[in-house]
């Protein structure tokens, strides 16, 4: 998978299950990619310990910060792009109610559960 984010360290803000998948919201991540990533939320599928999809917020570019002051990504095994840009990534509450909805629909989970753990 190119363009996984490498994780140093993270704080994890919250776990959730989503059918066969559990999903971790990560913050205050120092990344070894050179990349400033404000939260990912990772998926691993049951049993594995890799997560299979990403979806991450950054600061937008200087030149882009007109459409927004952050960058909505995913990062799957054979896809890699910025889905939006808006100043509402920044907030916890909204960047885990989205990514979790993108990650459901990437991995074909929509009529699974979602069960907030921490």
């Amino acid at each position: 998978m190119q363009d996984r984010p490498v994780i140093k360290t993270a704080i994890p803000k919250r776990r959730y299950q989503v059918g066969t998948h559990s999903a971790s919201l990560l913050g205050e991540i120092e990344s070894g990619d050179g990349r400033t990533y404000r939260y990912i939320l990772a998926f691993v599928p049951s049993g594995q310990r890799e997560p299979i999809f990403y979806v991450c917020v950054e600061p937008s570019p200087p030149a882009e910060r007109a459409d927004g002051a952050y960058r909505l990504g995913i990062v799957g095994e054979v896809m890699s792009e910025v889905v939006d840009t808006d100043d509402r990534w920044g907030d916890l509450d909204a960047f885990a109610e989205q990514a979790l909805k993108l990650g459901q629909q990437a991995l074909g989970l929509q009529h699974a559960s979602v069960a907030r753990l921490m």
